[in-house]
């Protein structure tokens, strides 16, 4: 039977977007649905475009709207990859059965095991970091946290500021502190955060970075890539920001710092599998995790791999946790919960 094109309809999924280098017929076809909305990832798909004569079909959307779409479609669906910003996302995808796993000797050997599904039904292939900033007026670098705990501490009251709880990346966090310090534990801390928080959560990462640096709190936590961008702007308003706030890499002394990974993994209905696997193979190659570091400032998930980020380089070198991420996805649903039960909003 012949697959329908693959295309986007209506605002809510975006722009598809269709590259080509070669024919059609030279390489084939790779129909991809991204959460990756960054302009800097077109390079990195039209080098694939490039290097294998395969056609990309795309369609751009936020994440949960498309892996609702993907179970909507079942065994119709023109995909062949998904990717994502978050293992949670892509998680969830393997739990509602949308996945097959892939056997690659490539992947197997270039992604490490904590960054990719036991059953490699989803790979890692870019690092993020979630790190604590302060005000450089506020707090001395000497009194700033230096654990995710810290931020507990009632010294800290009416002085943090966050996106809402609703955002994976914060349920990713908490994933993370329930594997290093279980429940009970991880329930007190995220009750003692909400009673310091400066005023009630909003907006988004960036948002937070610029609120800790106009003196609306004393530290904030983002992830690290949102810094980044900041410190390679050329507008002086960013630069000015950048001046106001130190950051921190929670948990050196301890378990490292949380890090998510943006993953993709194949469908479990694709119909094009072979040139789905050679692009999950593709984004484990040099090339493509030297995109994700210059394009996006993310953190290669291949080891080894050099990188020529200026804002990267000055940001330094960390102790990262080394928790399987497929852990820290399943404990989201247990984070979500306690959020609800503390009044972490």
């Amino acid at each position: 039977m012949k697959r329908r094109a693959l295309v986007t309809t209506g605002l809510a999924f975006g722009a598809g977007v269709f590259i080509a280098r070669r024919s059609d017929a030279q390489g084939g076809t790779l129909n991809l649905y991204s959460a990756r909305h960054y302009n800097t990832d077109e390079a990195l798909y039209g080098n694939f475009a490039d290097l294998t004569g395969i056609k990309i079909n795309r369609v751009d959307a936020e994440p949960d709207p498309l892996v609702q779409r993907l179970k909507a479609e079942g065994d119709k669906s023109p995909c062949d990859v998904l990717i994502t910003t978050d293992a949670g996302r892509i998680e969830r995808a393997r739990e509602m059965g949308l996945l097959q796993s892939v056997n690659s000797a490539v992947l197997a050997k270039a992604v490490p095991a904590h960054l990719r599904d036991p059953d490699n039904s989803w790979f890692g292939f870019s690092k993020r970091a979630r790190v604590i900033f302060y005000n450089k007026e506020k707090v001395a670098a000497a009194d700033a946290p230096k654990t995710y705990e810290d931020l507990a501490d009632a010294k800290w009251k009416g002085k943090i500021l966050i996106r809402p709880s609703g955002h994976i990346y914060n349920q990713s966090l908490v994933g993370s502190i329930l594997a290093a310090d279980g429940q009970e534990k991880t329930e007190a801390w995220a009750k003692a955060v909400a009673g310091n928080f400066a005023r009630p959560p909003r907006g988004g990462d960036t948002d937070q970075i610029k609120a800790v640096a106009a003196g609306e709190c004393g530290v904030a936590i983002s992830n690290s890539y949102y810094l980044a961008r900041l410190m390679r702007s050329d507008k002086p308003e960013d630069q000015a920001v950048v001046a106001k706030i130190g950051m921190v890499w929670p948990n050196q002394a301890d378990y490292g710092t949380h890090i998510n990974v943006s993953g993709a993994g194949v469908l479990k209905h694709a119909p094009h599998r072979d040139a789905a696997v050679k692009f999950l193979e593709y984004l484990a190659g040099e090339r493509a995790q030297v995109y994700f570091a210059d394009g996006n400032n993310e953190w290669p998930a291949v080891p080894g791999v050099k990188v020529d980020n200026p804002a990267l380089a000055k940001l330094g070198p960390f102790k990262s946790d080394t928790q399987s991420v497929g852990v820290l996805a399943a404990n989201q649903a247990e984070a979500l919960k306690i959020f609800d039960r503390v009044g972490f909003r």
